[in-house]
């Protein structure tokens, strides 16, 4: 940020914006087929290795509150070293080890390469949001988020589907693991090519840089963020419980194998694409004749949503519940372009990788991270099967409507906050 003659300012737009679309978005994909693979699979290994269905979502569970855990602190060393660079490096490591958690033999050894890739993947999407706020401008902030986003359903849709299709046909469950790990190292070689803004210092009140502690706290001074990492964190309680067992009910209900139950969940996701998309153009829309309007569309979304799956899985989720099923993947991605956009909206340059590495840790921390493993426990409670878990999405659809209340609270700050942050401008990298 500054006005000083001699300094370049980043220029937005142009081929170079394009690359780190293209890469960052590329590399978004790669993450949800990781992640998402563990869901095609899940059933087949739960058997091969002899897990409940506690053990199966702790899987889960330990894999995303590592990312959790690490989002804050890698994020914060994005911000102050080098996106491109740090985001090259992660993209290695958790291929690395998604490899490696195809070579598992037992539950531990499973779980601590699940756990890994997770820190790997912990400051990408910080990183990633960080560098794509920065080279397109602001007002077309909305739309970008929807087009990078527009990648998380198609990620875990070809996680499902080819991952199921792989582990049917070429080996087992842990065929797609050795697969999907090879794009990630080639993308994040190409990712050292990015182009990056200047890292920026952040100094507190008193002109002092500012460390990690205090740069942290000074996003929960800023009302919007309260709620909205808040609201974040609970909203993915449903939303990751459904990505970690949609196939396994499918499977179970249906007695149909993971090939099968990978494509219906790809469809699933594939029109979650519709979702992310509209989101992005409804809240740049909206957003030009109701400036609330980027935390408001979440709240609509997450109500929707919660409806919409409660009656999906009623219907058992065939026939017409399915296709009532496949609209809850579009609305259950509405939210999440003007939600990324927001964290980026209402903060300085010097922690816009922070404030995004903070919503990921409220994401996982919050909510997200514990959904599957309560799913399981309360699936298993119920006696498990197809109905233990159905019964068990039921109740954690309810999850989404706290989340759109608590969404609506930080609607009415987000105006003010963002004229708190009106000029702040970006120098290019060197």
């Amino acid at each position: 940020m500054s006005d000083a003659p001699g300094k370049k300012e980043l220029k937005t737009g142009g081929w170079s914006a394009r690359y780190v679309l293209i890469i960052c978005s590329l590399l978004y994909m790669v993450n949800y087929m990781d992640r998402q693979v563990l869901s095609a699979v899940l059933q087949p290994m739960k058997v091969d290795l002899g897990l409940s269905d506690t053990q199966a979502g702790m899987l889960q569970t330990v894999f995303l509150l590592s990312i959790a855990l690490f989002s804050l602190p890698v994020a914060y060393m994005v911000d102050r070293w080098s996106r491109r660079k740090a985001i090259a490096i992660m993209a290695v490591i958790w291929s690395g080890f998604t490899y490696l958690t195809g070579l598992g033999r037992n539950f531990l050894g499973v779980l601590l390469p699940r756990m890994m890739v997770g820190v790997g993947e912990s400051g990408f999407s910080a990183g990633g949001t960080a560098m794509l706020t920065a080279v397109y401008p602001p007002e077309s902030r909305g739309k970008l988020m929807g087009i990078f986003n527009l990648v998380i359903p198609i990620g875990a849709a070809l996680g499902l589907v080819l991952g199921g299709y792989l582990s049917k046909n070429f080996g087992g469950w842990r065929t797609p693991f050795l697969v999907f790990a090879i794009p990630g190292v080639i993308l994040g070689i190409l990712a050292f090519f990015m182009r990056d803004y200047k890292t920026v210092v952040h100094v507190d009140a008193a002109g002092k840089k500012a460390g990690f502690l205090k740069s942290a706290l000074s996003l929960f001074r800023i009302p919007t963020l309260k709620w909205l990492y808040l609201g974040y964190g609970i909203r993915n309680i449903m939303n990751f419980s459904v990505l970690t067992w949609i196939s396994a009910y499918f499977m179970r209900s249906q007695n149909i194998p993971e090939d099968k139950a990978g494509m219906l969940g790809g469809v699933i996701f594939i029109m979650a694409i519709l979702g992310s998309v509209l989101g992005g153009v409804l809240s740049d829309t909206w957003q030009k004749k109701n400036r609330r309007a980027r935390m408001l569309l979440p709240v609509i979304g997450d109500i929707l949503a919660a409806i919409i799956l409660i009656i999906a899985l009623y219907l058992e989720a065939r026939g017409a519940g399915f296709i009532i099923l496949c609209l809850w993947g579009a609305m259950v991605m509405v939210g999440v372009p003007p939600l990324t956009a927001v964290t980026q909206d209402v903060v300085e340059p010097a922690v816009k990788g922070l404030s995004y590495g903070m919503a990921v840790f409220c994401m996982y921390l919050f909510g997200g991270g514990w959904g599957p493993i309560v799913t399981g426990v309360i699936s298993d409670a119920l006696g498990g099967g197809a109905d233990g878990l159905k019964y068990a999405l039921i109740i954690i659809a309810l999850s989404g409507f706290v989340a759109a209340f608590i969404e609506w609270l930080g609607s009415r700050s987000y105006p003010a906050d963002l004229d708190k942050v009106k000029g702040l401008v970006l120098e290019q990298e060197k």
